[in-house]
């Protein structure tokens, strides 16, 4: 395959260009601003080294010389969106900190739906995203913790988050296939289950329904959800 090597190699410890030579006609840059755009207007599967060779105008081959690996070009998407992080000065609290941490990167994540499925370990160490994990460590600092446990934080609430965001963008790509509308769906899959539950064979459902307020606030449901990820590790909770 071109470009395997026959080591393992990590992208961002080899140089963008030699020393001497001409100056090469893409920059990192360039090449992974045209696959995110590609990404952000097709989905990641249509993310190609060939569709985006085309789309910076250049042979396939050619685009092998700056990227080695179809993984390497994901790091490169990852870590220019990454860079869309908002990173401020902490403000000393460290929960207020961190929920705006998450609600930004929930934003991040709705504006590029195919971050979700590239949040691993495996890219988490690209440039941007070292910059946006030290200013999440800066914005722990009041807490009273181990390094290794405020690791722990920030891997959970990212955890939350892309859950979270990834069984939204899901339920939102089922609902525009649907050839009826999202209100005659639920209508539909609510009355079997008044019915399931009505039967008598769920009573602990039955006592959760009879406690129901009315509709479901998902955005507070999240920020709920978040809020319950900070009191684990909250020694005043």
């Amino acid at each position: 395959m071109p470009g395997r090597s026959a080591v393992p190699e990590v992208i961002w410890a080899r140089p963008e260009r030699a020393g001497r030579g001409p100056r090469p006609a893409y920059s990192r840059a360039d090449i992974a601003a045209a696959a995110v755009r590609i990404a952000d207007a097709e989905g990641l599967d249509a993310v190609s080294m060939r569709h985006v060779a085309a789309a910076l105008g250049c042979g396939t081959m050619s685009l092998y010389n700056y990227v080695p690996r179809k993984e390497d070009l994901y790091e490169l998407m990852f870590d220019a969106v990454s860079g869309e992080h908002d990173l401020p000065e902490p403000s000393g609290d460290w929960r207020a900190d961190m929920l705006r941490v998450a609600r930004d990167t929930r934003a991040l994540m709705y504006r590029h739906p195919w971050v979700p499925r590239l949040m691993s370990p495996v890219y988490g160490f690209s440039p941007n995203a070292l910059r946006f994990l030290e200013h999440c460590l800066a914005c722990l600092d009041p807490l009273d913790v181990s390094y290794g446990t405020r690791m722990e934080l920030v891997a959970m609430l990212n955890g939350v988050v892309t859950t979270y965001v990834a069984n939204e963008l899901a339920s939102a790509e089922r609902t525009r296939s649907l050839p009826w509308s999202e209100e005659q769906e639920n209508a539909v899959r609510i009355g079997y289950l008044g019915s399931q539950v009505a039967s008598g064979a769920y009573p602990r459902l039955a006592a959760a329904f009879m406690e129901d307020s009315g509709p479901i606030d998902l955005e507070a449901v999240f920020e709920r959800a978040l809020e319950r990820v900070l009191d684990a590790f909250d020694p005043r909770v």
